[in-house]
């Protein structure tokens, strides 16, 4: 039998689940007697079933506020009891308490990481929704972090409970675990998976307090605002963080640059990709697009968004200035400077815009052929010298 330690708590969120939280905490009180049950203002017989249970922990309000925060009171809870980690398991039946040791094991050796049970997608009784929505939710998650998922939606977690404590956290509802893993990934907290087991009964014995419209339309909500964060903050400090390391540049130059699994051609490509792709203008939007054609034409992800990274915002001015600066050639006796006018007008500022497009464009593709060029000849030297 698992034998769970005690500064590790069973952590039970739950809202109208009287029809299977009794036979989980059943289950999971067979494995530990550390379980918290988050009462988050259910209005049938949860209360009663609860009092069946006198050594289980309780936190309870009367209004309904939705998952996120039945969890994040959870955390503060545990945190105060002195646990140092929380695994999560729904109360609507889904999960196996035997699954407890897949956790447990997984902890001997990432001790500083979020563990998340990857369920089986593809099982008889999956209801197509979900699937759907764990695929969406992985390519974000893919998006915002660089990280492959296994599963983003497993609610069966275990959480370091010290390390996820000083996020500052928005969401309230089904969209926290979703938020949870991404900020604790920009953080440089571990997110590992474990494989677990899932019951999903029949439709007409199953009990779901997701709103697929509402909970669907928060979700993708949050993710805009994440990969918006992502691309104009989240990757540019991740690059200059990047510059400051001297294991980045010889990783950079030995195993990128020089690694004989590329032609010099596709290494050249790829950087050109990126510099085009870090000046043309499309702000906001560089960083996705770049992966995106990245992939397509099967060049190297990571020179290409380490090049495109040349649109970090101490170099924004600059790339503008010459931006503007040669889009006059396009624009000729029409030409404008509009930063440098006090008269401005509405036909001034668009056509400063055009000016703008044009230039950036142009830069775009001249400085990527440059840098294209120059990483082909240099490569060529270099790679020869090292294996001449």
């Amino acid at each position: 039998m698992t034998s769970i330690a005690p500064h590790i708590a069973v952590l039970i969120p739950t809202y109208n689940n009287a029809s299977s939280l009794g036979q989980v905490l059943k289950d999971v009180l067979s494995y530990t007697q550390h379980v918290i049950v988050v009462n988050d203002g259910s209005t049938d017989t949860t209360t009663e079933i609860l009092d069946q249970f006198p050594t289980v922990q309780r936190v309870a309000y009367t209004r309904n506020r939705g998952k996120g925060i039945a969890l994040r009171r959870g955390f503060k809870y545990a945190l105060q009891q002195g646990y140092e980690y929380v695994i999560t398991i729904d109360a609507d039946g889904q999960h196996f308490a035997s699954d407890l040791q897949v956790f447990l094991d997984k902890l001997q050796t990432e001790k500083n990481a979020i563990l998340i049970g990857a369920r089986n997608l593809h099982q008889e009784n999956m209801p197509g929704k979900n699937s759907f929505a764990n695929k969406f939710s992985n390519f974000w998650f893919y998006v915002e972090t660089g990280m492959k998922a296994a599963d983003t939606q497993s609610g069966y977690r275990l959480y370091p409970l010290n390390l996820i404590s000083p996020i500052p956290f928005w969401c309230t509802r089904y969209e926290f675990e979703v938020e949870v893993l991404v900020r604790s990934a920009w953080r440089g907290i571990k997110i590992d998976w474990v494989p677990v087991q899932v019951y999903y009964p029949p439709a007409e014995e199953r009990v779901s307090h997701f709103r697929p419209f509402q909970d669907f339309s928060r979700i993708s909500v949050l993710n805009t605002v994440l990969v918006l964060i992502t691309f104009l903050y989240i990757k540019p400090r991740d690059f200059i963080r990047f510059l400051f390391k001297k294991e980045s540049w010889r990783w950079l130059w030995k195993e990128v640059l020089l690694n004989p699994g590329e032609s010099n051609g596709k290494k050249a490509l790829s950087i050109g990709l990126g510099i085009f792709m870090g000046i043309v203008p499309i702000w906001g939007f560089q960083m996705l697009v770049a992966l995106l054609l990245a992939t397509l034409f099967k060049l190297n992800k990571a020179l290409v968004l380490i090049a495109a990274n040349i649109s970090i915002p101490p170099l924004i001015p600059v790339i503008v200035f010459l931006s503007l600066m040669v889009g006059r050639i396009w624009i000729g006796n029409d030409a404008t400077f509009v930063i440098f006018s006090k008269h401005l007008s509405q036909e001034a500022v668009k056509q400063n815009i055009l000016q703008y497009i044009y230039g950036s464009v142009t830069l775009a593709v001249a400085a990527g052929v440059t840098f294209g060029l120059v990483t082909y000849v240099l490569l060529a030297i270099f790679r020869k010298q090292k294996h001449g």
